[in-house]
């Protein structure tokens, strides 16, 4: 791997796991984003998206078992079960969805799940769940982070902030699993980026340590109001790279 040949690039990977995986643990949502950009910055296109998946795997993994206690199951399973789909349908597109159409798509849809009118907590019915499962894997085949669309419908469940960190960890971990498993059916090589990528999750499950530790000082209300904006920022962000490309 010719990174790993940079020790201070190396480094550099390695302490961008730790810091985008504290943000998430702390703030809740916007680590997996940022850590796609950086990531962006160094690896080549075709190993982006199947290793910043493996590494948010390790991540969000280990933010799940330590959060266990807090995880509704009933919620997860939906969710997984859409996941299912939603990879499998994936595995089977060979022309790429247009960047633009997508952000846009997500950007909305996220703005919606967060500003749009509630009809009470655990408003989502078990179908819904399995249908926001297959669609949210199914974009991040292409996308790569759809860490805020995620969010977003774990926000609209209105968990406190332990359950919404667990939750939200557990759906990304199938997510991302679901990933490796479709890169490895398509053929990529994972095992050439091993090394770096165990270096990262390392670096991740240091982050995630400290986050939560930053999370129990958070009262749940600010927890609340600052989950809420960092996913309208990221959902924004989205539909300004979406004008971009567009124009």
């Amino acid at each position: 791997m010719p990174i790993l040949e940079n020790i201070e690039l190396t480094l550099l990977l390695i302490f961008a796991a730790a810091g985008t995986s504290f943000i998430t643990a702390a703030m809740g949502i916007g680590g997996g984003v940022l850590l796609l950009v950086i990531l962006a910055s160094f690896l080549p296109a075709s190993a982006l998206i199947p290793v910043h998946g493996l590494v948010q795997l390790g991540s969000n993994g280990n933010r799940a078992i330590v959060t266990r206690q807090h995880i509704d199951w009933e919620m997860v399973i939906s969710f997984s079960i859409g996941a299912l789909i939603g990879s499998a349908l994936a595995s089977l597109i060979v022309v790429q969805l247009p960047l633009t159409f997508i952000q846009i798509s997500v950007a909305l849809f996220i703005l919606f799940l967060v500003w749009g009118p509630k009809l009470g907590a655990h408003q989502m019915s078990k179908n819904g769940l399995v249908v926001a499962g297959a669609g949210t894997t199914f974009a991040s085949i292409f996308v790569g982070a759809t860490g805020p669309l995620v969010a977003g419908l774990v926000h609209r469940q209105n968990y406190d902030k332990h359950s919404s960190t667990a939750n939200f960890a557990t759906c990304m971990s199938m997510q991302h699993l679901l990933k490796i498993f479709v890169f490895s059916f398509v053929g990529f090589a994972f095992w050439q980026w091993l090394p770096l990528i165990l270096l990262m999750i390392l670096g991740g499950m240091l982050g995630t340590w400290l986050g939560l530790k930053m999370l129990n000082r958070i009262p749940e209300k600010q927890f609340k109001v600052i989950f809420k904006t960092v996913i309208t920022l990221l959902a924004l962000r989205l539909l300004w790279q979406a004008s971009v490309n567009f124009l």
